[in-house]
């Protein structure tokens, strides 16, 4: 009887090492994904100081580590727990695999499994979970030759980038960063022992859920190491006695996802596989300048609500579609620091700050007196304001324009220089007719402004243009009669080597003395003209508001003497706003938090801007006017030059 008994039990224990050594020999079974490993990988987006903005994937994030990256720690505290023989095993441990059956055999139920490191990254990448004896003979067959393709070293970088771990992460490296933000090689035994002890059971082990019986596997990891003699007593005290800080955060770890979208949606047509590529997008983009826009924005929006909500007449004020956007960059290379689309991303994602287009309104005319002085004209040219009826025929329909100041007055003559700080439309207007309309829009179609009005409303901004179109014109302004198209992307890497780069496209618009002396009049548009709600103590500003027909829109453009921003509000559905709400008062709060927030952040930013050395200074009627040689001083008779005092 105890013979028989033997018999049956050697039967049902050599029958399995046969089944599986009969389907070895018999079949070619396909290894090809783990030989020719692609797993799928997380792109990660930068600002441009290196912080990590986001991360972009498809169905599994993951970043990529190879052996080399990898801790010998992190080995050691794996293979303590998983896998102690895995550098002397062909991929199966036999040995390990009788002990289990016996130990299952006694107990009568499955007490304890014998699956090597090998085993467990051919299931878990090439086979199904189902509990079936088919699909233990192809994970035996599968691991054996995988061993005689693969080095030791070539399993380790591919279990170690394929292992899942809990919260979203595949693979340690993408686990160090989700839980510990640490790179492999700056975490503590520990932090190793958690990760290596999560892939037994990744939620009930995950260290956000459960963390104190997340330590205690970890400490499980570090006795076992203790116990083979890896790890002396000092090491095993202090690891033991860690307590690592865990974060919990989003796989994305999206912290600018206006910029996010907007990368994704310049990269996508050249880059289709830009999220599972595992390629590094460097930004020009200042996380902290992109934190403040945001809070800019917010700022003025709740500061508007709050006014209007409090006016006499609030109840005739929709105040359910007010938006705003804001977008700032360097115009000395062109770089978009920061691009914020809408007051809220997470209730609207539409980015107003690309995509929105809307009239500038009064913001647009330093183009037009910048046409002006380019012809010559100064800041101490007189103008006509005054008021003029045009008749034109639309339809063939026979129609007048009567446009006014917003102060509803006019002052027959005023010095060029007064007319723009106060935005006086009939000035305006008088300018462009005196230079003549088609002049004026040669020029501005010279100056890179595209689609343009044809008629005399193109004095009063009644172009449609993005806040990011807008910023591209400005620069001319702001980077010294160089225009530069703002870039958003500086270069994309795969596997550290550059597969995309860019550079901002420049035109040259004016020379850097006409460009100064618009300069000198935005600076007096936020001294002493409608911008004076832009001002920033310690640091000199120009600019310029924009308020469109009906308090439809509100702008302010302008810029420091190295930082230039774009802030825009209006309704998403192109009512009026509040009948107060004006640049001025709307938007040129959020441009002042923004730079106060500057200030803050980069005390060292240039504050002053430089005047060119082909600038002059004349005091006219004791004020000081700025001339070069094409804007030159205008000619006095001998009393008149009594008040005048030339400074070089």
């Amino acid at each position: 009887m105890k013979k028989t008994l033997i018999y049956i039990f050697l039967l049902l224990f050599i029958s399995p090492f046969i089944i599986v050594g009969y389907y070895y020999t018999q079949y070619n079974y396909d290894l090809d994904k783990l030989i020719n490993y692609k797993p799928l990988l997380t792109t990660r987006i930068y600002d441009r100081n290196g912080e990590k903005i986001a991360n972009l994937f498809s169905t599994e994030h993951r970043y990529y580590a190879t052996f080399d990256e990898i801790p010998p720690r992190l080995i050691e505290a794996l293979l303590a727990i998983e896998d102690t023989t895995f550098f002397e095993h062909h991929g199966v441990n036999f040995d390990a695999i009788f002990r289990a059956i016996i130990k299952d055999i006694k107990a009568r139920k499955m007490v304890e499994g014998a699956s090597t490191l090998t085993q467990q990254l051919v299931k878990n990448t090439l086979l199904t979970r189902e509990k079936k004896l088919s699909r233990k003979v192809k994970e035996l067959i599968f691991s054996m030759k995988l061993e005689r393709e693969l080095s030791k070293e070539e399993i380790l970088e591919r279990y170690l980038n394929e292992v899942y771990l809990g919260h979203g992460y595949y693979g340690m490296k993408t686990a160090a960063d989700g839980y510990f933000h640490k790179d492999l090689k700056n975490l503590t035994l520990k932090e190793m022992a958690m990760l290596v002890g999560l892939p037994k059971a990744p939620s009930f082990y995950s260290p956000t859920k459960n963390y104190e019986i997340s330590l205690g596997r970890a400490n499980r990891v570090i006795e076992r190491m203790h116990s083979l003699g890896w790890i002396d007593d000092k090491t095993y005290d202090k690891a033991t006695k860690e307590q690592p800080h865990v974060y919990d955060t989003t796989l994305t770890q999206n912290q600018a996802p206006f910029i996010v979208d907007e990368v994704l949606r310049e990269l996508i047509k050249d880059f289709p596989d830009i999220k599972t590529g595992g390629y590094d997008i460097y930004t020009t983009v200042d996380l902290n300048m992109q934190r403040s826009g945001r809070e800019a924005l917010k700022y003025a929006y709740d500061r508007n609500i709050a006014r209007v909500s409090s006016s006499e007449d609030s109840n005739d004020t929709n105040l359910t579609q007010l938006n705003g956007a804001l977008v700032s960059i360097e115009p000395s290379s062109g770089d978009i620091l920061a691009l914020v689309g809408s007051v809220d991303y997470d209730k609207s994602p539409y980015n107003r700050a690309t995509q929105g287009r809307r009239q500038p309104g009064s913001a647009f005319k330093p183009f037009i007196y910048q046409v002006a002085i380019d012809l010559g004209y100064s800041g101490a040219t007189q103008l006509v304001d005054i008021a003029k009826t045009y008749e034109y025929e639309k339809d063939g329909e026979e129609m007048k324009w009567q446009p006014d100041n917003y102060e509803k007055n006019y002052k027959g003559l005023i010095p060029l220089r007064e007319a723009l700080i106060h935005s006086r439309n009939l000035a305006t207007i008088n300018l462009v007719t005196d230079i003549g309309l088609d002049t004026m829009i040669q020029s501005l179609e010279n100056y890179g402004i595209k689609n343009l009005p044809r008629d005399l409303s193109l004095s009063l901004g009644s172009i449609s243009l993005s806040p990011l179109e807008l910023a591209q014109y400005y620069s001319s302004f702001a980077n010294h009669g160089v225009q530069v198209e703002p870039i958003l992307i500086k270069k994309v890497e795969k596997n550290s080597q550059v597969v995309f780069r860019q550079e901002a496209k420049r035109k040259y618009i004016t020379s850097p003395e006409q460009t100064y002396l618009m300069t000198s009049i935005l600076e007096d548009v936020v001294k002493k003209g409608t911008g004076r709600n832009a001002r920033v103590s310690g640091i000199e500003l120009a600019g310029k508001t924009g308020t469109t027909n009906n308090n439809v829109d509100a702008w302010f453009a302008g810029y420091s003497p190295s930082i230039e921003t774009i802030v825009w509000f209006g309704n998403d559905d192109n009512t009026p706003m509040h009948a107060k709400e004006t640049g001025g008062r709307t938007a040129a709060p959020a441009f002042s938090y923004f730079y106060k927030e500057l200030l803050k952040s980069n005390p060292q930013v240039q504050r002053k801007f430089v005047k060119p050395e082909g600038v002059i200074e004349v005091k006219i009627g004791g004020e000081t006017e700025y001339f070069t040689n094409t804007s030159k001083p205008p000619k006095n008779d001998s009393t008149e030059k009594k008040n005048e005092e030339l400074i070089f």
